[in-house]
């Protein structure tokens, strides 16, 4: 009947839901989206620019950094070249007005991925991990509740689930995550003293050495003797990757030597015992550099061209002693560096004159030791998490990366803000939660792939009509066997089935003549029986048989 296009019921009928593609987008667009950045106009030059904009400049130069794709052709080349050119300068210049209405109407556009959402939720307590591969398809998650998942855009359903999950080490927490540069090696940082290396689907791969307790110099141990704090691959090496302890140590590991690190880096402290906790490192984005954040306050970077014997720069007061800085983050040019520092403060800094911060931002409350801080793509901001307390809502905060002012805040779900990662190639922000959850921030303008993905694979939403089912058509028969009509009509099966089925039934024969497999031939066997068991069984009264050796046993007592 619907084929035919004549309706089913009779009736007022429930308004169907669009299950189109764009009423999905807009199912997970942000209650509350942020306000959009200041818009660089061409009548307004001196506006202060957004975090996704470009800074106040001539016109002639914003229009040549904001456009996209080829710019509509000018006067001057009208009437130049062949009559076909003149022709075709002609009907794009007549076509000028809607091309630049067309431009305009991109500018106003805010292409920040902070307007529509979808949320990963799987994990029970904090999501303290957060890594994605360089393609943008896969995510890895790591929580406090020992569970380390991994997230494929490209399969996920509209159930939102993980298609990995397992324990990296046990009831350990998982401190940090990390992918090779190729995205086949994922690396797992969890509260032990050896980190381990998978494969990209989660398999396990391998565990690498820990050191010697006993042994007093760093130095002469394969490994870290505490607590392991973070870790990355080299950016640009699949082989290296680095870790950081609370043994007041950094360690670069090859990949494939699991029985010993390939370099280590010592931490002198000026605090007692001359050590201190590294709780946390990074790679420059070349590789050529790596910087060290300690416990006692301490910022310290070395050239990976050096001997680490010490620190290239180095800065003793970086942060408040006995705090934990939880994130580092280079700049692309190798010379400034954003601290995340557990005293509720971004510092940025430039390596030239480490001395002295060139920004500091406060009031940044921080709760949990593995809450980060990076650069946006453009690097014109500044991304960190905000905590906040239990039942209240935490925010993601947009830093200018030349003075470290607020230039916008936005609420992400219930809880702190932990983790924040932003994917240059998707263009969406991830931001992991206290709660456990994961949200992904995208913008439909501007985003591709990653969380749209899913969004196109949700179930329809129209309503069924109650009044016509499959259940119309063809009645439920609870009884199938009851009749033999109602008996299911099974394929035939051809003679030789049969037969291979009435072999399977059928004893197995005795063996005649000669026996053979070892197995004993019907003549033998029947002998062979014989003599254990006699031919006719003799029925004897128990009391007459004992009462015979009785007898017997009188006689013999006589005799003697």
């Amino acid at each position: 009947m619907e084929g035919f296009g004549l309706p089913m019921s009779f009736g007022k009928k429930a308004k169907a839901a669009s299950s189109t593609f764009k009423s999905k987008v807009e199912s997970s667009k942000r209650s509350e989206p942020a306000p959009p950045p200041p818009v660089i106009s061409k009548s307004s030059e001196s506006q202060e620019p957004g975090p996704s904009k470009l800074p106040a400049g001539p016109a002639k130069q914003e229009e040549d950094d904001d456009d996209i794709g080829p710019l509509p052709p000018t006067t001057s080349e009208v009437g130049a070249g062949t009559g076909a050119k003149r022709k075709a300068d002609k009907e794009a210049d007549e076509d000028g007005s809607d091309d630049e209405s067309e431009y305009s109407d991109e500018e106003e556009i805010d292409r920040t991925p902070v307007t529509h959402e979808i949320v990963l939720k799987d994990h029970t307590k904090v999501l303290s991990a957060l890594a994605i591969d360089p393609s943008g398809a896969r995510v890895a998650t790591g929580s406090h509740d020992y569970d380390t998942k991994i997230w494929d855009f490209g399969g996920m359903d509209s159930r939102l689930r993980p298609f990995k999950s397992f324990e990296a080490n046990g009831n350990y927490h998982v401190h940090d995550l990390s992918y090779s540069h190729d995205g086949h090696k994922l690396l797992v940082i969890s509260g032990t003293l050896q980190p381990k290396v998978y494969t990209k689907d989660g398999e396990e791969g391998v565990e690498y050495n820990k050191g010697d307790v006993y042994l007093r110099d760093m130095k002469n141990t394969n490994g870290h003797t505490a607590e392991i704090n973070g870790g990355s691959f080299h950016p640009t090496d699949k082989t290296q990757f680095l870790t950081c302890s609370n043994d007041s140590t950094l360690r670069i590991w090859d990949v494939e030597n699991k029985r010993k690190q390939k370099q280590v880096i010592v931490v002198r402290s000026k605090e007692r015992g001359a050590r201190t906790k590294v709780t946390s490192c990074a790679w420059s984005w070349d590789g050529k550099m790596i910087a060290g954040a300690c416990f006692d306050g301490t910022l310290h970077i070395w050239n990976t061209s050096s001997n680490f014997a010490r620190p290239n720069y180095s800065n003793e007061n970086a942060h408040t002693k006995n705090t934990e800085t939880t994130g580092i983050a280079f700049a692309r040019d190798g010379f400034r560096v954003v601290t995340r520092g557990g005293d509720d403060t971004v510092k940025l800094w430039d390596i030239r004159s480490i001395r002295k911060p060139v920004a500091v931002a406060t009031g940044l409350d921080n709760l949990y030791p593995e809450t980060n801080i990076i650069f946006s793509p453009d690097e014109r901001s500044i991304l960190t998490g905000i905590a906040a307390p239990k039942g209240q809502k935490g925010a993601l905060v947009f830093l200018n990366s030349e003075d470290l002012k607020e230039e916008r805040r936005i609420t992400v779900g219930d809880g702190s803000v932990v983790r924040v990662a932003w994917h240059s190639r998707i263009n969406q922000i991830f931001a992991s939660l206290s709660t456990g959850a994961l949200h992904v921030l995208y913008n439909p303008h501007s985003s591709i792939r990653g969380a749209l993905l899913p969004l196109s694979k949700m179930p329809k939403t129209a309503p069924r009509d109650p009044s016509f089912s499959s259940a119309d058509l063809k009645p439920v028969i609870y009884t199938p066997d009851a009749l033999p009509m109602f008996k299911d009509q099974g394929h035939r099966e051809s003679l030789h089935q049969k037969e291979k089925k009435a072999k399977k039934m059928k004893p197995m024969e005795p063996v005649r003549g000669a026996g053979r497999g070892g197995r004993l031939g019907a003549s033998e066997m029947q002998g062979f029986v014989q003599t254990l068991f006699p031919s006719e069984l003799q029925f004897e009264d128990p009391r007459e048989a004992l009462l015979k050796y009785a007898e017997k046993t009188d006689k013999d007592e006589e005799d003697e």
